[in-house]
């Protein structure tokens, strides 16, 4: 898949999910070598508001989508592929009024299972914000041919 596809598909999933929409993530990059999600900085994602620092279920958010969407990344075509654990470490807080990137990349694709890795990072990804790994059950084209998320990210009208 050409690196263009690729980015227009990643965008039409960020598109079609609802708390993408609510905390305004965006596609940064999408390649063969993974996807970059950006978590841009507003009032509504802090969780202190002494020190303006961002949520970790916003950072959380982003990351998850990353890892999910980073299945785009190495799979000829759309297949649901749900969250079944994801694990965050949190280095240290996100510095505030900055946004924040989440790339992640599937280093290992089964039958069943697709193994992700990534971390979040503000102005360098050599200092992390926090790192994450996330395991994807596939769940094939048994639900490809249903009308949702799949057609959204294909483009098609449901």
């Amino acid at each position: 898949m050409t690196e263009n596809l690729l980015l227009e598909r990643a965008t039409r999933f960020v598109s079609a999910l609802r708390h993408c929409q609510v905390l305004g993530i965006q596609v940064h990059d999408a390649s063969g070598e993974g996807m970059t999600l950006v978590l841009p900085y507003n009032q509504n994602i802090v969780g202190d508001p002494q020190t303006g620092v961002i949520h970790g279920g916003a950072l959380t958010s982003l990351m998850d989508t990353a890892c999910g969407m980073a299945t785009l990344c190495v799979l000829p075509e759309f297949e649901v592929c749900p969250t079944l654990d994801l694990r965050i470490d949190y280095m240290h807080p996100a510095e505030p009024h900055k946004p924040v990137f989440g790339f992640a990349q599937c280093y290992r694709v089964t039958t069943d299972v697709i193994f992700t890795r990534g971390f979040a990072y503000q102005d360098d990804p050599q200092q992390p914000i926090a790192h994450v790994v996330g395991t994807f059950m596939r769940m094939g084209k048994r639900l490809k041919g249903t009308r949702g998320l799949g057609s959204a990210i294909k483009g098609e009208q449901a």
